[in-house]
């Protein structure tokens, strides 16, 4: 009869069950596409001609950058993310992937993201790449989150800066234009996430983060989604008159801020909790639709502008 060593048993290596799509989740698929869709805007309203190539390549950084953040998020988060419903089904809560699996991961691609960026496309672009990631695992992700309401008014700058740092790929400098599209995003991110907050607040409680409707309550977050709305669609608009961006986007801007602000306004006015679930839901969903049309209609000005000179 054999004898069972039980100490070696318990001192093996665990045999890691994730697979590939274990391993994309980790990069946050849904956050990493608006990434990469505002950078592609940000590519394509910078001056100058840039080499088909090179584009790709700053694109493709700037995505695995993003997942990078991803990775590194949930590494340090899976204990938040076994307590929530919405993220419970994640890789690590699920016992797919280690968090020291997930940390070595993230710092690998974040790593080859930020020196192939520096090295084929430019340095400027690069360092901002670095700076984006950073921001978002330590200060976003090690530090806000966990400590103040206003986590995500700080932290959402590291999602505003993938159209700057495309910008800088493709210009090797900065200007005014790319930081009028960071303080799109900036200033759109508190009323997307509050409202998610809104109705995910009984997760965020039991987590433990102290997220606006947690610490402040329901109404003074409605409220809170109302004045950024407020600033939002003004300073969405103020591109066109300023000169910085033509007459289709500036109509497509008002219309769309119409829309984000009537929905605040509802979230505003809805206190009954099944009423104020519908209309939380239905700005969270249409924030979406906003930040996406608002930018496409930019690229395809961008690009009118282009086919047909004449006309401006």
């Amino acid at each position: 009869m054999s004898v069972v060593d039980h100490n070696a048993i318990e001192l093996a290596p665990r045999i890691s069950e994730a697979d590939v799509a274990d391993y994309f989740a980790l990069l946050k698929p849904r956050v990493m596409s608006l990434v990469v869709f505002t950078a592609l805007v940000g590519l394509v309203i910078a001056p100058g001609h840039v080499h088909p190539v090179l584009a790709i390549t700053a694109l493709l950084c700037i995505a695995v950058g993003a997942g990078a953040s991803g990775a590194l998020n949930m590494a340090l988060e899976g204990d938040i993310d076994a307590l929530m419903s919405r993220t419970a089904n994640r890789p690590i809560p699920r016992g797919r992937i280690t968090s020291p699996e997930a940390m070595a991961f993230g710092m690998t691609l974040a790593f080859f993201s930020v020196l192939t960026l520096g090295i084929l496309v430019n340095w400027i672009a690069g360092s901002l790449l670095a700076f984006t990631i950073f921001f978002y695992v330590v200060v976003y992700t090690m530090w806000l989150k966990r400590r103040t309401a206003q986590n995500i008014v700080i932290g959402g700058a590291a999602g505003s800066l993938p159209p700057v740092v495309a910008w800088a790929a493709a210009t090797g400098s900065l200007s005014v234009e790319p930081l009028l599209l960071f303080l799109i995003i900036f200033f759109w991110t508190p009323p997307h996430f509050w409202a998610l907050a809104l109705f995910r607040s009984d997760d965020y409680a039991r987590a433990g983060v102290p997220m606006l409707p947690v610490v402040a309550g329901p109404d003074a977050t409605r409220l809170q989604i109302l004045l950024y709305t407020i600033v939002l669609v003004a300073v969405a608009a103020a591109p066109w008159p300023l000169g910085y961006f033509d007459a289709i986007y500036g109509i497509a801007s008002l219309i769309l801020g119409a829309g984000m602000l009537a929905l605040a306004i509802n979230v505003y006015r809805r206190r009954a909790r099944a009423e104020s679930l519908r209309a939380t839901r239905k700005l969270f969903a249409f924030s979406i639709l906003y930040l996406f049309a608002l930018f496409a209609t930019l690229a395809l000005e961008v690009a009118f502008r282009a086919i047909a000179p004449t006309i401006w």
